[in-house]
């Protein structure tokens, strides 16, 4: 991922962000119970959101760390449901003060191997038309 972010042309304190959440938002799989359910203090995203509130008080940078994998939640439950979980949707943006720099995550993360395409467009799609991001002009 951090050759992804090298690659995508970002400068200056978004990269230096970006970086930070890289390094640090997966760090913590290794210490999920597996024994139990994946959520709340048990899920990994939030394992390294609590190790980075230690060293890191900016709430974009926590935000991402802790939700990175919520829209991927969203977007399977959509999947297998046929709606969206509205609700939980707008849970979400509630809590990402910075849309823009949490979408560049996601796209980030998502270009890594074995990721599909089809999560980040409908995520995109999904904050442009709700005028959270702007649309991409073809």
């Amino acid at each position: 991922m951090l050759e992804a972010l090298d690659r995508s042309g970002e400068r200056g304190e978004r990269r230096e962000l970006l970086r930070l959440v890289a390094l640090v938002h997966d760090s913590f799989k290794y210490q999920v119970r597996e024994r139990l359910p994946r959520v709340g203090e048990n899920h990994h995203a939030m394992r390294a959101r609590r190790f980075a509130e230690r060293f890191i008080d900016d709430e974009r940078v926590l935000a991402i760390v802790e939700l990175h994998d919520r829209p991927y939640a969203l977007w399977r439950k959509l999947q297998r449901r046929g709606k969206l979980d509205e609700r939980g949707f707008r849970r979400m943006l509630r809590r990402i003060p910075d849309p823009d720099l949490f979408l560049r995550f996601i796209e980030l993360d998502g270009s890594t191997e074995g990721k599909r395409p089809e999560p980040i467009a409908w995520l995109r799609d999904e904050l442009a038309k709700r005028g959270v991001i702007e649309a991409r002009v073809a």
